[in-house]
């Protein structure tokens, strides 16, 4: 059975050369991750080639993601690296403070606002939730805070606050460069983050295609207030192509025993309305430096395979850990463990819903019928967009879906949704009446089918229209199909 959770490597410098992109590839990556928030836009340009390039060396399609780095809100630095900040002791963060001279009784913030954003009483999370402030007083141009949870402080670490709240958009300057940057590089996914609501996804999508752009947008959810309104966080997904359980920042503004369960409402929603949606941060942390993984990294990816993630994502493990190739194969027998359980393979996905689009309604159908009947081994989307099987991937299957397409964003696109592998055919070059026999010729060439088995072939009454999927047709492979 083919693998159908796909996994996001993020590069970096452990996973920088020609021979290190190869491995991953070879690994099982479907998508690699470009994280903006470190190296220069040469640097991504690069990388972004060496995977295209061993993509095509070895006949897979794997999809490049952006990760804009979004308004990170940091404490400044201290003259010494470090301090130990004690429980009980006063802290300033002052927005006036020379941003080197950080001490023991206060150091400088980037984020001016976060003064004006704060009130007493309010409690602001340093480093990952690692140390805790409560806010006695907030001044013109500094916060006085008490220590909850001391510990130490190093260099631009960054700041949540608990509850979320913070008036920080969602796009900087930095980020508009960087969008730029991503449009120059025909990116098939761009991530944005911090979104506070669908304003912000409009916007980054406006300046996408201003810039020349046609990445698909993928929503971070990492503020508390975007998973506290559930029409906040419906918007945001529809808004977007997909979105990331971004559980770093996330985890740290609405705290840890909230997490496991907003992470299943994020997938659940996500795909109610028909969105891709990627699982973050610390899968296989474990990994960074050792070879194998935790148990409870293990029940980690697993669960989340479970709940219907369409890929899950490494981000230091692959971009600075010690076994980046290794972590990627722990995770391919991580998902194939999880799928191979019954629950993997079922589904009742708006079994109870009225459809209101033609499409829609031949995808859903496709899957329910391909789930049901006996001798099925394949289902074919005749796709221009890759609407079809992104809608198809939505049902729980043990079949593996083909986007059939001759347009290479779309192959790449497809990459990232569950259960859907790239099948690239040229069909400018076929007349109409023989495309859909080429398609399952394609399939028997690969020995995915055999004479005798029965595939699934959704299409459009014409090639390459967006959105005219129409047709639902059950096959024999070995019948002249007309």
């Amino acid at each position: 059975m083919q693998r159908r959770t796909k996994i996001v490597a993020t590069l970096g410098p452990a996973t920088e050369s020609p021979a290190a992109i190869e491995a991953l590839v070879r690994a099982g990556v479907d998508v690699v991750r470009l994280n903006f928030s470190h190296g220069s836009a040469a640097e991504h340009m690069a990388r972004a080639e060496l995977v295209r390039e061993m993509a095509r060396k070895h006949g897979r399609f794997v999809a490049i993601l952006a990760d804009l780095q979004g308004p990170k809100i940091r404490i400044a630095r201290f003259a010494q690296g470090k301090v130990h900040l004690n429980k009980g002791q006063r802290f300033v963060l002052d927005a006036t403070l020379d941003k080197q001279a950080g001490d023991a009784q206060a150091v400088g913030i980037d984020y001016a606002a976060l003064v004006s954003d704060s009130c007493a009483g309010d409690i602001l999370l340093l480093d990952d939730g690692r140390l805790e402030l409560q806010v006695l007083q907030a001044e013109a141009s500094r916060l006085v805070c008490e220590v909850l949870v001391g510990g130490w402080l190093s260099n631009n670490k960054g700041i949540n606050r608990k509850g979320g709240g913070l008036s920080a958009s969602a796009l900087t300057d930095k980020d508009r460069e960087d969008i730029c940057t991503a449009a120059r590089m025909q990116v098939d996914y761009l991530a944005v983050s911090f979104p506070r609501d669908a304003s912000d996804m409009h916007q980054a999508r406006q300046l996408l295609h201003a810039a020349g752009g046609e990445a698909g947008l993928i929503a971070k959810i990492e503020r508390a207030e975007t998973v506290a309104d559930p029409a906040v966080l419906d918007g945001i997904i529809e808004a977007s192509e997909g979105v990331m359980v971004a559980r770093g920042d996330l985890g740290v503004e609405i705290g840890d025993a909230e997490l496991v369960a907003v992470q299943k409402l994020i997938i659940d929603r996500a795909r109610s309305l028909n969105r891709v949606v990627i699982t973050a941060t610390q899968m296989m942390e474990s990994m960074i430096s050792q070879s194998l993984p935790t148990r409870a990294e293990v029940f980690d990816v697993a669960n989340a395979v479970l709940d219907g993630t369409d890929a899950v994502m490494l981000s230091a493990e692959t971009a600075a850990g010690a076994y980046p190739v290794e972590t990627v194969q722990a995770m391919v027998r991580v998902i194939a463990g999880a799928e191979r359980h019954p629950q993997a393979q079922r589904s009742r996905h708006r079994m109870d819903e009225v459809f209101q689009r033609i499409d829609e309604t031949i995808a859903l159908s496709a899957m329910y019928a391909a789930n049901h009947l006996s001798g099925v081994k394949a289902i074919i989307s005749l796709t221009e967009t890759g609407d079809t099987p992104r809608l198809m991937s939505r049902i729980r299957s043990h079949l593996p879906i083909y986007a059939c397409s001759g347009n290479p964003r779309t192959q790449h696109r497809v990459a990232l949704f569950r259960g859907v592998q790239p099948l690239p055919l040229n069909t400018e070059q076929i007349p109409l009446a023989e495309i859909t026999q080429c398609a399952v010729d394609a399939l028997l060439q690969r020995q995915v089918v055999s004479h005798g088995d029965l595939v699934l072939i959704t299409r459009g009454d014409h090639a390459h229209d967006q959105g005219g999927t129409n047709t639902l047709r059950i096959v024999r492979v070995g019948d002249a199909i007309r």
